[in-house]
C-alpha cells in the first residue's frame, strides 16, 4: 500500500466508552432510555391487571417502535445541527 503506517493502541473498555461517547453523544442517552423503557415495561407487566398478555405485548411493541423512531429522529436532528454549526464556524475562518 502507499507506505502509510497505521498505529493501533490498546484501550480499556472505559477508555473506549468515553471515546465513543465523545464521538456520538446520543449513544449513552439512547442506552439510558432503552433501560428505562425496559424497566417501565417490566413494572407495568407485573401490574397489567386484567389485560391479556398478547394485547399488552402488542402495545409495548408499538410503544418501543415509537421510541426507536423518536430516538433516531432526535439523533439525526442533532447531527444535522452539529454539522451546520461546524460549517458556519469553518466559513468564518
Amino acid at each position: 500500500m502507499g507506505g502509510e503506517d497505521v498505529l493501533y493502541q490498546e484501550e480499556s473498555q472505559s477508555d473506549r466508552l468515553s471515546r465513543k461517547t465523545k464521538e456520538a453523544p446520543m449513544f449513552p442517552i439512547a442506552i439510558g432510555v432503552c433501560l428505562g423503557a425496559i424497566g417501565y415495561g417490566v413494572y407495568m407487566y407485573k401490574n397489567k391487571g386484567k389485560m391479556s398478555t398478547s394485547v399488552y405485548l402488542m402495545q409495548l411493541r408499538v410503544g418501543a417502535q415509537g421510541a426507536a423512531v423518536g430516538a433516531l429522529t432526535l439523533g439525526l436532528a442533532y447531527t444535522m445541527w452539529k454539522n451546520h454549526l461546524e460549517r458556519q464556524q469553518a466559513n468564518k475562518k
